[in-house]
C-alpha cells in the first residue's frame, strides 16, 4: 500500500466526493484510495454512496471488496439492504462481501439470496458459496490467477478449454460451476479460450454475462472486441452487461474499440453512456507513457 499522509488521502477524497469533477477524475480518485488503503480512504469511499451516479457507486463497492479490509463489511451491509440503491450497486455490494469473505456476514448473504432483483439475488448466491468453500478450499490442480483480483469464485480444477466451455454455456449448471469454469478458461489466457468466453456472452443471466465482459477486460485480447461489440451494441441487452462491455473495450484500448466506444457517449442508459467516458479514459491511459492509472496522489 502507499504511504501517504491522513492529509493527502482527504484531498484524494475531496476529489472523489466533489460531484462537480469530471467522472473521469473522481474514478482516477478512486482507484488511488484503493490503493492507498486504511481507515481514511475507507472513510472517504463511504461518504461517496449518497452520489447520483449508480456507476460509480458500483465501483465504491468493487473497491472496498478489492481491499480485503473487514472494516468495510458495515458499509457494505448497509449498502446491500437499502434497496432505494440501484441493483447493480447493491449486487456489488453483496459480490464485495463475498470477496472480503467474513463468515459473519454469511446470514445476511442468505436473506438476499431470493432477493427481488435477480441480479442481486443471484450475486448473493455466489457470496454464499464462495463462503462455504472458503471453509474447505481445494488447493490442488488450480490454475493460478495472474491479475491479482479477489474473484467471486475460484477457478476450477484444470481442464480442456471445450469442456470449461461446455459448462460455462450450460444454463442448466450451478451459477458457481459456471463462475469456477470461467476463471479457468481467464486463466488460459489462450485465442481458444478468449473465443470461449466471447460465447459465453450469449448465455445466461445478466450477472452472468456481465462477469463474462469483466474477465474479457483483464485479458485485453483483441479478439474479444467483436463480442464486446455486439453485446454493446445491442439495445436490448441489460445495461449493466452492456457497461461492462464498455469498460473492458476501454481496457483493450485499440483504435477500433475507441471509435465504438465514441459511439455510445451520448447512449439514452446512463450508466452505459458513463462506463464510456470512463473507458476512453482508459483508453488514453493504456495508449499513454504513464505508468498507473489513477494516479491522483496530489490532484486538489
Amino acid at each position: 500500500m502507499l504511504k501517504i499522509s491522513e492529509d493527502q488521502i482527504r484531498i484524494i477524497g475531496n476529489v472523489l466526493n466533489n460531484p462537480s469533477r469530471p467522472l473521469k477524475e473522481r474514478f482516477r480518485a478512486l482507484f488511488t484510495l484503493r490503493n492507498v488503503g486504511g481507515p481514511v480512504a475507507i472513510e472517504c469511499i463511504e461518504k461517496c454512496f449518497t452520489d447520483e451516479s449508480a456507476l460509480l457507486k458500483h465501483e465504491l463497492a468493487y473497491c472496498l471488496g478489492q481491499m480485503q479490509d473487514v472494516t468495510a463489511n458495515p458499509i457494505l451491509v448497509k449498502v446491500l439492504e437499502d434497496v432505494g440503491q440501484h441493483p447493480m450497486v447493491r449486487h456489488e455490494a453483496a459480490e464485495a462481501l463475498g470477496a472480503i469473505g467474513s463468515p459473519y456476514v454469511l446470514e445476511t448473504l442468505e436473506k438476499y439470496t431470493k432477493d427481488p432483483s435477480v441480479e442481486v439475488a443471484e450475486t448473493c448466491q455466489l457470496a454464499v458459496e464462495r463462503l462455504h468453500w472458503l471453509k474447505n478450499p481445494e488447493t490442488k490442480n488450480l490454475s493460478e490467477n495472474p491479475y491479482n483480483s479477489v474473484d467471486p469464485a475460484p477457478p476450477a480444477t484444470l481442464q480442456s478449454v471445450a469442456e470449461l466451455k461446455t459448462i460455462l454455456i450450460n444454463e442448466n449448471e450451478t451459477l458457481f460451476n459456471r463462475y469456477r469454469a470461467m476463471f479457468s478458461l481467464r486463466n488460459l489466457r489462450s485465442k481458444e479460450a478468449v473465443e470461449a468466453l466471447g460465447e459465453g456472452l450469449k448465455h445466461g443471466s445478466a450477472l452472468f454475462k456481465h462477469e463474462v465482459a469483466f474477465v474479457l477486460g483483464q485479458l485485453q485480447d483483441e479478439h474479444s472486441v467483436k463480442y464486446l461489440q455486439e453485446s454493446l451494441e445491442d439495445g436490448q441487452e441489460n445495461e449493466m452487461v452492456r457497461h461492462e462491455c464498455a469498460e473492458a473495450l476501454g481496457a483493450i484500448a485499440t483504435e477500433e474499440c475507441m471509435t465504438v466506444l465514441n459511439k455510445y457517449l451520448t447512449d439514452d442508459k446512463r450508466v452505459v453512456k458513463e462506463s464510456c467516458e470512463i473507458a476512453l479514459d482508459m483508453c488514453e491511459y493504456e495508449n499513454s507513457p504513464e505508468f498507473q492509472y489513477a494516479n491522483t496522489l496530489f490532484a486538489s
